[in-house]
């Protein structure tokens, strides 16, 4: 799937993309919507907090249709503690995502940790700051 194919680019793009990045456009190409709303305007009600809060003002990742889902029903602040969350999964799992089976592992996560029960922690996962 095309999805898939870009979404190593987007996991990076959206790793050093800061809150200005993400409503200027910190990447050009097919995954931009066009706005008609200054940034801060758009508006969707957030799945992972239940209530109305300033949408993402670009599709996260193009030709995979949870990157349209994700746009239509997941806030800025979620997709900040997403990012984060992708970040730890990244480092503790050590993925590669050169490899396809890496992007489907973090498309699943995606999925469950917005829609489904959550995103399951490595089993050996300690917290940082926790003293263990």
């Amino acid at each position: 799937m095309r999805g898939k194919a870009h979404l190593s680019r987007v996991v990076f793009w959206n790793l050093r993309s800061s809150d200005h990045d993400m409503a200027s456009g910190g990447e050009s190409g097919s995954n931009q919507i066009p706005n008609t709303n200054p940034p801060g305007e758009r508006k969707v009600f957030c799945v992972k907090f239940q209530r109305e809060m300033e949408g993402l003002d670009e599709v996260p990742f193009d030709g995979h249709p949870l990157g349209r889902k994700i746009y239509d029903n997941v806030s800025k602040q979620a997709w900040k503690m997403w990012v984060e969350h992708m970040k730890m999964l990244m480092n503790e799992y050590r993925l590669n995502l050169g490899t396809q089976q890496a992007q489907e592992f973090l498309i699943q996560q995606m999925d469950n940790y917005f829609f489904g029960e959550g995103a399951a922690l490595p089993a050996d996962f300690v917290p940082p700051g926790s003293g263990h």
